[in-house]
């Protein structure tokens, strides 16, 4: 492999892990009603877990609720026993064949532990970043052992590899941080 082939893939990597963390940021609640809160829910239909939003169309009518419209209306107990199960700490209300979710107001102390999942999360990622690095240098290394790489690509390598993962971590830094003002915003 050439260093750019590993230095590409370390970076596509990279790109996954923050876009996942995207995915995790949305789902915390911010006081304002957003269907990233429950779209990822596993519900169970058909003998299969699957994510809300590919049983149902999620939306949200006003800034403090949602409003869940199930493809299915045989399924709506399971997405309200889904929905309760989950730790997102909404109740919802079953009207006919849809699901109301009303948003209530954060409180100080779950925004301080709100802010602290997100925190969470952004080490995690940070941890998955170091992994990918850790990954394309040993073969980086491999390479360079089995003569494919010079010692001077080898360090380039290495070197590029390591502004790649500055430029995500700063990526991530700034999402997590961007989540918490959301999240501590009154």
């Amino acid at each position: 492999m050439t260093k750019d082939f590993i230095c590409k893939e370390a970076r596509t990597k990279m790109e996954k892990i923050a876009a996942h963390l995207q995915e995790e940021l949305k789902g915390l609640r911010t006081g304002r009603a957003s269907t990233g809160l429950v779209e990822n829910i596993r519900v169970e239909c058909y003998g299969n877990l699957s994510p809300l939003k590919q049983v149902a169309v999620i939306s949200t009518p006003d800034a403090q609720s949602i409003l869940i419209k199930p493809y299915d209306a045989s399924i709506v107990s399971n997405i309200e026993k889904a929905i309760l199960q989950s730790d997102v700490g909404l109740t919802p209300s079953v009207d006919g064949k849809l699901l109301r979710i009303q948003i209530p107001p954060l409180n100080e102390e779950r925004r301080k532990k709100l802010s602290t999942h997100a925190k969470e999360f952004g080490e995690t990622a940070k941890i998955s970043l170091r992994n990918v690095r850790h990954d394309a240098n040993k073969q980086v290394d491999k390479e360079q052992k089995e003569s494919v790489l010079a010692e001077d690509d080898a360090k380039r390598a290495k070197d590029e590899i390591q502004k790649i993962i500055h430029e995500y971590e700063s990526k991530l830094n700034d999402s997590v941080k961007k989540k918490i003002e959301e999240i501590l915003k009154v």
